[in-house]
């Protein structure tokens, strides 16, 4: 029997008055219902959210992190049982959707451990001005207040804890907008929180098309901060619309591996691929386009081809690395990207296979920086190479485009590659490794269109809150 699920507001799970389908990716097969919350049902969740939020402030950071180690705990006893869920839920292999519980419990036991050694200041006015040596600063940090998490359908699970779970342990109350598809998987997640008997109010699910709701909750007045994953599109809508909220954004990218003439060829084409295809490429910090020296292009290519036929494809079951695409459109975009750029003259080293939504893996040759694939972000399985002459015009290439999300450097000069990471315009540069997001205690940000403030545990827990100063003169 297909289960309806149910929403979460003031600490109850209810019925929606109308539902959405969801379908899997893979075969199309009916999963369950969620429901299509309306904007009456969304005051009621934000008037939960705000009346709970002074009880949960005067929390102890010690309470706040005993319930966080119960989520975590929740959640590995059930990884099992759920991954096959969000496996099937989004067409990510078995073995990726239980690595992203796993990761989940990992980041929110880290919230958790982290949250308790949060520390004030005191400040000694006489340090900055003799006359005012007599005055003292206790600065204390203080949270927003109700927190929006909106999260991503590639991370249901993960990229939603890791808005949620710093917003809590901050005394924050949370408004979670799960995606539409990776609802049902971020509904467990707000199960194992219920379950660790979050109180009343403290978090509150909202589930529905973000085309019809997006814009309300964004622009809600009870809303004190937005904590958004998705598209540079929405993402910089959000900015636009709502007002003087405090912002967290992680939009997209267009990550870029540089590999010179004096890198380990074999193990940066290894790397590579992995980074490029990972769950078929729709991560943002997936590789999406390779930056050559011309002298060891050819090899490169060469080495590069023998991975990409390495992929599996298939099913999530199967733990193929090459799975279904999210849907048609995703799809279909990105088959039309490639023939776009064969069409203007890049090489195909691989058939161009399209089956439905599923798409297998192209490494594209010969491609020119003003084609569409070596400048937009595809978010699937095509991966396009860029020759350069030098270093010098490699920078000037990364630093061209819109998005400043990641890069990645190969090559056996540190100080050759210090030098370029100085001069990325981007947010994270991994040297000798592929483009990533861990590990979760590291600052993760974007420049430029890629988003905007740092994600990260702690610095996601300071983005939630903002210091007071209380000021004793004596």
């Amino acid at each position: 029997m297909v289960k309806s699920y149910q929403s979460y507001i003031n600490g109850e799970w209810e019925t929606a008055l109308q539902t959405l389908p969801i379908y899997s990716p893979e075969d199309h097969e009916l999963m369950g219902y969620i429901p299509n919350l309306s904007k009456e049902e969304i005051d009621k969740a934000m008037n939960a959210a705000n009346k709970s939020q002074k009880m949960w402030k005067d929390t102890s950071y010690k309470e706040r992190a005993i319930l966080l180690h119960r989520v975590a705990d929740y959640i590995r006893h059930h990884a099992d049982e759920w991954s096959i869920i969000l496996s099937r839920e989004i067409a990510k292999n078995r073995n990726s959707a239980k690595d992203e519980w796993l990761r989940t419990a990992e980041l929110i036991d880290y919230t958790a451990e982290e949250g308790v050694r949060l520390e004030g200041e005191l400040l000694d006015g006489g340090s900055f001005d003799s006359t005012a040596k007599h005055k003292m600063a206790l600065v204390m940090q203080e949270p927003l207040g109700t927190v929006l998490a909106i999260a991503p359908f590639n991370y249901p699970v993960n990229l939603s804890a890791s808005k949620i779970a710093p917003a809590l342990i901050g005394g924050n109350t949370v408004v979670f907008k799960a995606p539409t598809q990776g609802a049902i998987s971020g509904t467990l997640l707000i199960e194992a929180f219920d379950k660790a008997g979050v109180p009343h109010g403290v978090i509150n699910l909202i589930t529905g098309q973000g085309q019809q709701i997006g814009d309300y909750l964004v622009q809600h007045p009870q809303v004190d901060f937005i904590n958004f994953t998705g598209s540079t599109k929405i993402g910089q809508h959000i900015s636009q619309i709502s007002g003087m909220k405090p912002l967290l954004l992680e939009l997209g990218g267009k990550d870029a591996a540089l590999v010179l003439e004096d890198a380990d060829l074999k193990q940066a084409a290894k790397d590579i691929i992995s980074g490029a295809f990972s769950y078929s490429g729709q991560r943002c910090t997936a590789i999406k386009r390779v930056i050559v020296m011309k002298e060891v292009e050819q090899e490169f290519i060469h080495l590069l081809t023998t991975e990409i036929n390495k992929l599996t494809v298939g099913t999530s079951d199967s733990n193929a690395i090459i799975t279904p695409l999210i849907n048609i459109k995703s799809a279909d975009n990105v088959v039309q990207m490639i023939h776009e750029a064969i069409q203007q003259g890049a090489i195909a080293h691989q058939p161009i296979i399209q089956k439905d939504n599923l798409v297998y893996p192209v490494l594209l040759s010969n491609v020119n920086k003003d084609m569409r694939v070596a400048i937009e972000e595809p978010f699937g399985p095509v991966l396009p190479i860029l020759t350069v002459d030098n270093y010098e015009e490699a920078i000037q290439l990364i630093n061209e485009s819109q998005y400043g999300l990641q890069a990645a450097i190969f090559t056996k000069n540190y100080p050759r590659a210090f030098t370029i990471s100085k001069m990325l315009e981007v947010g994270t540069i991994h040297i000798n490794n592929k483009t990533q997001r861990g590990t979760d205690n590291f600052p993760f940000l974007g420049v430029k269109h890629s988003g905007l403030g740092v994600q990260g545990v702690k610095y996601a827990i300071k983005a939630s809150m903002r210091p007071k100063s209380v000021v004793f003169d004596f």
